[in-house]
């Protein structure tokens, strides 16, 4: 019998995705986009003057992969440079391709039940993808 789809775990991460807020300051905006899946999330940050995040915001048109990818964005994101974003971003993409290593982000073992759905790879990874475009913007 095949496992579902959407674990209890992998709905209440999405079920506690932030609502987009308003930032008092945006340093930069971006945008990601799966083409394998339609899902689209876009980011706005602010960052410290040393360029790691302060805050951010997203807009997320996703499933619920993408949706709870989001949410451990969200939850964990501040203090983080744009290189140890990128090496996440890098580290999760070799995760979800049959890699070892979970990748050292907070929760990401949550996502465990996606690595044998390639399909839904795309959406997982836009949240990390749409920060690094935002820094990038900044």
């Amino acid at each position: 019998m095949n496992a579902p789809l959407y674990t209890v775990e992998i709905l209440r991460l999405a079920a506690s995705l932030p609502e987009p807020v308003e930032l008092a300051r945006v340093d930069g905006s971006g945008e990601a986009r799966s083409p394998a899946c339609g899902s689209r999330l876009v980011t706005t940050v602010a960052l410290t003057p040393d360029g790691r995040v302060e805050a951010l915001s997203q807009l997320v048109h996703a499933c619920a992969f993408g949706q709870a990818s989001a949410a451990l964005l969200a939850g964990n994101a501040n203090g983080h440079s744009r290189d140890e974003v990128e090496r996440a971003l890098g580290a999760l993409a070799a995760w979800l391709d049959g890699g070892e290593d979970v990748p050292d982000w907070p929760g990401m073992r949550a996502l465990l039940p996606a690595r044998a759905r390639k399909a839904r790879h795309g959406a997982i990874l836009l949240p990390l993808r749409a920060l690094l475009a935002a820094m990038d913007d900044a």
